[in-house]
């Protein structure tokens, strides 16, 4: 039955959420950071190991489309890592061109260089395809989406990154449904954020809640959900996504991040590492070897908080782990390393913080942070023996160094 059109733009309005990152400012009088002090604030690439994975590759060869409120090409670590690119909306203006930030801060996360002191990515070499979305007016939102992703299929992009979307069923957004068929049939790899709503109703939003799509989670430096993140059978992948260094306004100063966009950035940058390592494989290939060699969450597999694991690149890169399997079979649809069906809401949220190496192979935590451990729970199932990812002493302790002398306030979001 056909609703009316005053509810109809009231569920509109009403789910109209756009998932970026908050940002909190370091202010008082703390001078632009050098490329150093950036670059130290950058606490998950060295817990990754990237300077071993760079050796291997940085990314060269793989296009990355960025879909968002476009990307500023003339920050220091961007020059020169900017393609052409398209705005979609009627009145376009042009892609490389960011009066909100967003979009740039989430390409700087990909494909940064630090150069200048900015923001080093986790995939340096690799290039960025701007399609800037408006993202104004909900009547809009589904057909700007479907625009946005169709021009990034018809690109040379082989990743298509969208760290923004609506709060909404995805039968709500048809035209978005049908651009995300057709991009995959094109055989791009689509990663997006789940939003930040997992406080404020847990509501799903679209693109990350249609099928294909790889729908990515936050995690704090412990591995430990951050209490922000949306959560549902969306979610396919984890990644950083707390106290991530971005640009301020005016971008010659930085600030804290957090969210699920960068945490779909980071993702789609380890995607770009694998791909441009294995340039034969598939979006499909390159997925289910993210699949396999995630850091598992306790118990149920997928888990409505995590997924299938946090990212893990070095263990493709490095370790030679994860096999490609079929070229034309989609992981995530084949539901491939499920253990059961999708857990009920409530399930699978205690079970302690299980902090990882990258080498471990215990299972990841798929609890939500803050919240405290299961009763009686044992220390091998929850022990505190380092952070997920290998982070070590000193970097721990450069970590707490910085939160002692700098003064934070809380930014809005963009």
């Amino acid at each position: 039955m056909p609703i009316s059109i005053r509810a109809a733009r009231s569920n509109a309005q009403r789910s109209l959420v756009l998932l970026t990152a908050a940002l909190t400012c370091w202010a008082g009088t703390v001078p632009a950071a050098s490329a150093e002090d950036v670059r130290s604030r950058q606490w998950y690439l060295d817990a990754m190991r990237v300077d071993q994975m760079w050796k291997e590759t940085a990314g060269a060869g793989v296009s990355v489309a960025v879909v968002d409120s476009g990307v500023d090409s003339s920050i220091p670590e961007l020059r020169g890592r900017v393609l052409p690119g398209k705005d979609v909306a009627s009145n376009p203006t042009k892609a490389n061109e960011d009066a909100e930030g967003h979009g740039t801060e989430m390409a700087s996360l990909i494909a940064g260089t630090g150069s200048g002191g900015g923001i080093q990515g986790l995939a340096p070499k690799a290039e960025i395809i701007p399609v800037k979305n408006p993202r104004k007016g909900p009547f809009a939102a589904d057909e700007l989406m479907g625009k946005s992703i169709r021009y990034a299929a018809n690109s040379e992009a082989k990743i298509i990154n969208i760290s923004m979307g609506a709060s909404n069923s995805a039968s709500e957004a048809p035209d978005t449904r049908r651009a995300v068929k057709f991009a995959l049939s094109k055989g791009k790899l689509i990663i997006a954020a789940t939003g930040n709503d997992g406080l404020k109703g847990n509501l799903s939003a679209y693109p990350a809640n249609i099928p294909g799509v790889v729908g990515v989670g936050a995690v704090d430096s412990s591995g430990a959900v951050t209490k922000e993140s949306t959560h549902g059978p969306q979610v396919a992948l984890a990644a950083p996504g707390d106290k991530i260094p971005g640009r301020c306004k005016p971008r010659t100063t930085f600030c804290s991040t957090h969210g699920t966009s960068t945490a779909s950035a980071l993702v789609s940058a380890s995607a770009a590492l694998i791909w441009s390592k294995h340039p034969s494989w598939t979006n499909n290939q390159v997925l289910r070897v993210m699949m396999q060699t995630a850091n598992k969450p306790k118990g149920k597999i997928p888990s409505r908080y995590i997924g299938y694991g946090i990212i893990r690149p070095a263990q493709v890169l490095l370790d030679g782990k994860g096999k490609p399997g079929p070229a034309d079979v989609n992981p995530l649809l084949e539901r491939e390393g499920a253990t059961t069906p999708d857990p009920s809401p409530s399930a699978s949220k205690s079970g302690g913080a299980q902090p990882q190496s990258s080498d471990s192979n215990k299972p990841a935590s798929d609890q939500r942070a803050g919240k405290k451990r299961t009763a009686g729970a044992k220390a091998s199932e929850s022990g505190n023996t380092g952070l997920w990812i290998a982070l070590g002493a000193g970097a721990a302790v450069v970590i707490a160094a910085i939160a002692v002398v700098m003064v934070r306030r809380r930014g809005n979001q963009h």
